[in-house]
């Protein structure tokens, strides 16, 4: 058997970004909102069908736009599942939120929307969703809840564009959403990330605060004589450099969907019949998403066996990783008042999940060895 080492993740070269990153330097402009960035946000706007779209240096920097835009202050409530990054809340914890942790649905591992109505408070200022795996949320009735109540929701879609929800697009739900371009992402520039305004009244604001609180945006644009400090803000514009690199990927998106879905659906073919052997869950996508194919996830039945699994790919040079811990267990999620028993579907998730390799340019024969070496667990 071949014994060279298969990664969980490696990013993958279109061909352009070389191409386009000489252009920029060219261009003499390689600082943000230069030629490139323009071109990345025109081409999510129009793919997308939203009104503004703004890159930023992260999705975390993106997720802290959003807290800014909703005037989120010290005392405010902010619901959100336990399963997902820090990011998502940190944001909003760093203008003095207090995180409201809502379990996930046992099937999707998305937040689940049965639960949330309970959670809204006076103080609830905001509602956070994560679209886990890039499979969309049931945000028909979470868009219900949140409009009756009149609560902005915030779309985290950092594993999801292009992904749909009863064929409208991941990200396009809510006042605002958010996007990442790390390197674990279907489409990559290394570190990058970008709002989605789909409020138009949150364009002018979401500009200057991305401009370090300054009317820039509008100053050249011709809109104003000089700029000047008017608001909050901070620098989170990339570098048209990251930007020039992604509009390559961004390019080829059809090419990357299509490869990432041949790669997910092998493995949930070739695995299904191993995992209804030894009862393990596969990703669940429900019949009105489309996914973004961004992981493809095991749920082992307990710990020991996700343990087990791991160290059985990992001694034959296979990487495996597992995914998120529960935040309300952490340590800040602890000093807020969590603790066990709050939300078990995110705590069974937390111990038995396990990603395998998928990448754009996986092999066909490195994934049949993750394969037939997951089989080998079985024996």
């Amino acid at each position: 058997m071949n014994n060279s080492h298969i990664p969980f993740n490696m990013p993958t070269f279109i061909g352009d970004e070389l191409k386009y990153i000489t252009q920029s330097l060219k261009n003499a402009h390689i600082s943000g909102d230069g030629h490139f960035t323009k071109k990345c946000q025109a081409l999510i706007e129009r793919e997308l069908g939203v009104p503004k779209v703004l890159m930023t240096t992260s999705c975390t920097h993106a997720l802290e736009m959003a807290a800014f835009l909703l005037n989120i202050q010290p005392g405010d409530e902010v619901i959100t599942p336990s399963f997902t990054f820090v990011s998502t809340i940190n944001a909003f914890v760093i203008r003095g939120a207090r995180p409201v942790f809502v379990d996930i649905r046992p099937d999707t591992l998305n937040l689940d929307e049965r639960q949330l109505e309970a959670k809204i408070t006076p103080h609830t200022k905001a509602i956070l969703v994560v679209h886990y795996a890039g499979v969309g949320c049931e945000m028909d009735t979470i868009m219900e809840i949140a409009n009756r109540y009149g609560i902005p929701v915030v779309e985290d879609n950092a594993h999801g564009l292009f992904g749909k929800y009863k064929g409208q697009y991941l990200g396009t739900f809510s006042s605002l959403a958010t996007l990442s371009f790390h390197e674990t992402k279907n489409f990559t520039c290394g570190e990058g990330g970008a709002l989605l305004v789909n409020d138009p009244d949150l364009i002018y604001r979401a500009e200057i605060i991305r401009e370090k609180g300054t009317n820039r945006s509008r100053f050249f644009r011709g809109q104003v004589d000089k700029y000047t400090w008017v608001d909050m803000g901070s620098s989170y514009l990339p570098s048209d450099l990251l930007a020039a690199f992604l509009y390559a990927q961004l390019e080829a998106r059809q090419a990357i969907q299509a490869k990432r879905k041949r790669i997910w659906e092998r493995y949930e073919e070739c695995l299904r019949p191993w995992a209804q052997i030894r009862g393990v869950q596969l990703p669940f996508v429900p019949a009105h998403c489309d996914q973004a194919y961004h992981i493809f996830y095991l749920l082992m039945p307990s710990l020991g066996e996700r343990q087990a699994l791991i160290a059985h790919l990992g001694a034959r040079g296979i990487q495996s990783v597992f995914h998120y811990l529960p935040l309300h267990l952490s340590d800040m999620g602890r000093g807020l008042g969590g603790k066990p028993g709050d939300c078990p579907a995110t705590e069974a998730a937390s111990d038995q999940l396990l990603r395998l390799p998928f990448y754009n340019c996986l092999p066909e024969d490195d994934q049949g060895r993750v394969i037939e070496v997951i089989y080998e667990f079985c024996k």
